[in-house]
């Protein structure tokens, strides 16, 4: 008897699951069947940040005369069109799904940029919090660090600086600026030269802050706190204009 009501109570979860199955596939089917409502874009990431809005990802979905709205959700290729989105150097991610009501929902989440590299000879450029080089846009600015010199021309043609030893350096030192609540303030240009020696070039006093090569990093801003910290308040912030964190254990002020 106890046999048979375990084969009784098999049979019935098998079925019950098949229903379930059953319930899942005619809805699935259904819903591949509705007509795109509407399109609802969601951009993530853009307090201060607004380099693109929901129509520019609107229109990086479109290819040719397509109409997505009105179309049946079965006949889009979902990852096509979040592939179109992040394509855009400004988009760090996309995802797109249906949600009850037939509408096609699109999340995009913005790349935040940390430094912009200027140049004379052509256009300017983003460093995002990523390492992705990214374009300036028409729309909008926003209030950076910069990154001027010979060496940003090889940084401009990258697709990201965290690919190579050097340019990973310079991002761990762009990720220390934008953590400190001082440097942040403090330092407003990094002028790098073809060597890829880095001049700082301050918001408030008249000097040149020598800082080498962007290695050994917390012994340098150490030592470049110390001396705003502990030296210019006592000689005063325009008594410099060459200052040298180079050298181990020397702060060299002329």
């Amino acid at each position: 008897m106890k046999i048979n009501f375990n084969i009784k109570r098999e049979i019935k979860i098998t079925a019950l699951l098949a229903v379930v199955f059953l319930l899942i596939a005619v809805s699935e089917r259904k819903q591949g069947a509705i007509a795109v409502k509407n399109i609802v874009i969601k951009v993530e990431n853009i307090e201060g940040n607004q380099f693109i809005d929901e129509g520019d990802v609107a229109d990086l979905m479109q290819l040719g005369e397509e109409n997505l709205k009105g179309a049946s959700l079965e006949s889009l290729n979902m990852k096509e069109l979040e592939k179109r989105i992040r394509m855009n150097r400004f988009v760090k991610d996309a995802q797109l799904y249906s949600d009850l009501k037939g509408n096609l929902v699109v999340k995009a989440k913005l790349r935040r940029p940390i430094a912009r590299l200027i140049r004379n000879d052509g256009p300017d450029g983003y460093i995002a919090e990523d390492g992705t080089v990214m374009p300036v846009s028409d729309k909008f600015t926003t209030r950076v660090v910069l990154i001027s010199g010979s060496y940003i021309r090889g940084l401009l043609s990258l697709e990201n600086l965290n690919k190579t030893k050097e340019t990973k350096n310079l991002m761990a030192m762009l990720e220390m600026i934008r953590e400190d609540d001082f440097w942040r303030a403090q330092i407003a240009q990094l002028d790098i030269d073809s060597k890829g020696r880095i001049n700082i070039l301050p918001q408030i006093g008249g000097q040149t802050i020598e800082f080498g090569v962007p290695d050994n990093l917390e012994t340098k801003f150490k030592k470049m706190k110390i001396f705003y910290k502990e030296i210019l308040p006592q000689k005063g912030w325009n008594t410099y204009k060459r200052v040298n964190l180079e050298y181990e254990g020397q702060i060299i002020a002329e």
